[in-house]
């Protein structure tokens, strides 16, 4: 594999990766625009763009996207997340400069039909209310509202109801135009591909993109507390939540480390502890999602109303165990299963081209492989000590769906934190 890194006089930057072994070819836009770049007014705006950039250009209706892409075996798609919007295709080799002209040309040429913009908001509502009847989902949107009440890294991606309803088609043409910008995209591509070429197709494919950097978002502020939904459900659906680490931290790895010990796998300890030697819940992980500016550390888990008084104590026990002391085998483990993930990724075009993009937009450089392994094997008991402590520093964020009577008062909760 060999990476490319080139900056276009327009601002926009073109990453690649070269793998030999492989015959496609993935290439995607990676706009540095998402959720948190959002008014509440018009929150959902990103995802409803995302949406309508496949349903008709100046020169392509929605039929002849999907056809065109289709018609060469690629694959097309997009997503949205709080801080970032993706449009990526994967196709064979030499229909490159097929997947490229359709990607520039929805990012700078989509009509945002009002017809389709009204069939689509319909479409997106359903999706809503998808959301809304899958509560291991949802409860994550209501946790991070919880953490960041009032911001806008605390509203839900997909918007509500009441505000995809009222978005037009003007705030989706000044929503775009305002941060659409060649200063905040990756173009990134992985597979059997030329750099040089790629260069030279961008130049003159993303002529038209505006020059500049979006407006930067509101600074994150982890507040934390509590949010408990009812339902009509048989099972809880818990989410414990506590600050975590900005991407770039130096210790982000040793987080990622932590995460793995206690709720990483079939091996961790809250799996060990509460699925197989306890039997009181049927999932159970932890996780750490970090944003430029802030970062989120939670243990999610499923389980029924009668086990989870005896759940939440030991949720904590183990969070205050790890924070005392991690076996030497236990991080071995941990950093191995890190580094597989990392290893196994390169063989995917897909998760290699989001793999530098995401290197350029923590780092602002692609990191070999060699590098990022190196990173986490400098992960010690030291740097876990670390982690840990930021976690028990509180405050801490309660989010639940279902019958959770049982479960304890928030500031019981929160002295178990700190005891």
């Amino acid at each position: 594999m060999t990476t490319a890194l080139t900056k276009l006089p327009n601002g926009l930057t073109v990453a690649s990766d070269r793998m030999e072994q492989v015959e496609t070819v993935s290439v995607g836009v990676w706009v540095q625009v998402g959720t948190r770049h959002e008014t509440a007014e018009i929150n959902g705006v990103s995802h409803v763009l995302e949406h309508m950039a496949f349903k008709g250009t100046k020169r392509r209706s929605a039929r002849a996207i999907a056809e065109e892409i289709e018609a060469v075996g690629g694959h097309l798609n997009a997503y949205t997340a709080r801080e970032g919007t993706t449009y990526f295709a994967k196709v064979m080799k030499e229909d490159i400069g097929l997947a490229l002209d359709i990607i520039a040309d929805i990012l700078q040429h989509s009509v945002f039909d009002p017809e389709e913009l009204g069939r689509e908001r319909e479409v997106i509502l359903q999706e809503i209310g998808q959301a809304r009847d899958t509560p291991d989902d949802i409860v994550f949107d209501h946790f991070q509202e919880t953490a960041y009440p009032g911001q806008p890294l605390g509203r839900p991606v997909l918007g509500t109801e009441q505000t995809v309803n009222a978005l037009t088609r003007e705030a989706l043409v000044s929503h775009m135009a305002q941060h659409y910008r060649a200063g905040r995209m990756i173009l990134a591509a992985a597979g059997k591909l030329d750099h040089d070429w790629l260069v030279e197709r961008a130049k003159l494919l993303f002529a038209g993109l505006p020059r500049g950097e979006a407006a930067a978002p509101v600074p994150a502020r982890y507040a934390g507390g509590e949010f408990r939904g009812d339902g009509d459900l048989e099972q809880v659906h818990l989410v414990l939540g506590f600050p975590g680490l900005p991407l770039g931290h130096p210790d982000q790895f040793a987080m990622a480390a932590l995460s793995t010990v206690l709720g990483g796998g079939m091996s961790s300890r809250l799996f060990q502890e509460v699925r197989e030697k306890r039997g009181l819940v049927y999932s159970i992980y932890s996780f750490h999602a970090g944003f430029a500016d802030s970062g989120l550390f939670g243990v999610y888990a499923g389980t029924g109303e009668k086990s989870l008084g005896e759940l939440t104590p030991i949720l904590f026990d183990q969070l205050a165990g790890v924070a005392r002391a991690v076996a030497p085998e236990e991080l071995a483990r941990a950093k191995a299963q890190l580094r597989a993930d990392v290893l196994m990724s390169l063989e995917s075009t897909g998760a290699r081209a989001e793999q530098i993009a995401r290197q350029l937009t923590i780092y602002g450089r692609i990191l070999s492989p060699a590098q990022v392994t190196a990173e986490i094997d400098k992960v010690d008991s030291a740097a876990l000590a670390r982690c840990a402590a930021v976690l028990m520093k509180g405050p801490l964020t309660v989010a639940t769906l279902g019958p959770a009577k049982k479960l304890e008062s928030y500031e019981k909760l929160s002295r178990r934190l700190v005891s």
